[in-house]
């Protein structure tokens, strides 16, 4: 059994009681960001110079970086694209005898199309829209039966962003409800994404925690169990807004994500704030990607959840890391003890 497998299974027997939280490093980012995914390349440029931009990593040191986080394993789900997927679940076998679960991005709606120049995340309504495919996840082609043992994955991220405009959000809706039942047809699990909306909803900041959380339980309240999300991923809003979600329906897990970089006391901060008020999942992409010390920074975080150490005292360790590596810092420590982005915005 998988590490995640036993968590799930410990937390919906004894929701109250069990210690089990959920780490996920997802290295989807390709399907939102493209070329610029795998972070900034340091050194000399051979590929993608841009004057004002600087250059990227490759493909090739992004699959490296994600080899190195599986053998690690510390982490308890790894989230790809499927065609990395492809590459590293069902080409090299890195997941085999690995404790860690592979997972897809099965949905890519328009909020998370980062591309440079584009404005689709931040000035249209999300619109529904998915890449993937289930059997392509599961197998790599298309195959008369998508229910049989499989290479890749049999786990993949659904993401829904409402925004308060009716026709995008009904899209969306009617398009969650015919994944929902594909993927129960092809013996497919999910966990389900829903972002703060993209646009402005026409709300006032403060309600917007609560039309997130009416809106997850208003869409689940009709989806048997044959057809739910084994846990959620959501911003974290704050203490209040997590806690009433989590009280609400114990046997619904609610998980939180990362959202933009800052500084390493607002990834460790967030993590600890998140789990001390219910969350049961973390799923950090570019907080890991980014980091000076992508393993160090892993490590950390279990640390924290397993209360081995404190957020700050995290911070002086990370930093004491990067100095005996040799690693030099995106920040000085003081800077980078900082709280700067934990704030709820509508994305």
């Amino acid at each position: 059994m998988k590490r995640l497998d036993q968590k799930i299974a410990n937390i919906l027997n004894n929701p109250s009681g069990a210690k089990d939280f959920i780490i996920a490093d997802a290295k989807d980012a390709d399907m939102a960001f493209g070329i610029t995914a795998p972070g900034p390349q340091t050194g000399s440029c051979r590929h993608g110079y841009n004057e004002s931009e600087g250059c990227w990593k490759t493909l090739d040191q992004y699959l490296d970086q994600i080899r190195a986080v599986i053998r690690q394993d510390i982490v308890d789900i790894m989230l790809l694209s499927a065609s990395n997927l492809e590459r590293l679940a069902m080409q090299e076998k890195l997941f085999e005898n690995s404790a860690i679960t592979p997972a897809a991005r099965a949905n890519d709606t328009s909020d998370v199309w980062a591309v440079r120049g584009g404005k689709y995340p931040t000035d249209y309504p999300s619109r529904s829209f998915r890449t993937a495919n289930i059997c392509h996840i599961k197998y790599g082609k298309i195959t008369e039966d998508c229910t049989q043992p499989f290479p890749g994955a049999d786990l993949g991220l659904y993401s829904i962003t409402f925004t308060n405009n009716i026709d995008w959000d009904y899209k969306a809706l009617t398009d969650f409800h015919d994944f929902r039942l594909e993927a129960e047809r092809k013996r497919f699990r999910y966990f389900l994404e829903v972002f703060n909306p993209n646009v402005n909803p026409g709300i006032p900041d403060k309600k917007v925690a609560g039309f997130l959380n009416d809106h997850i339980i208003r869409t689940l309240a009709g989806v048997t169990s044959a057809g739910r999300p084994i846990f959620l991923k959501i911003p974290y809003n704050g203490p209040g807004p997590l806690e009433e979600l989590v009280a609400y329906d114990p046997k619904l897990i609610v998980g939180i994500l990362g959202g933009s970089s800052g500084t390493t006391l607002d990834a460790f901060q967030l993590i600890h704030d998140a789990q001390k008020h219910g969350a049961r999942v973390a799923l950090f992409g570019r907080k890991i990607n980014l980091s000076e010390h992508p393993l160090a920074f892993i490590d950390l975080l279990r640390r924290i959840v397993e209360g081995e150490i404190a957020p700050v005292e995290a911070v002086k360790v990370y930093h004491g890391i990067l100095q005996k590596s040799g690693i030099r810092p995106q920040r000085p420590l003081q800077q980078d003890l900082q709280l700067t982005t934990n704030k709820m915005s509508y994305r």
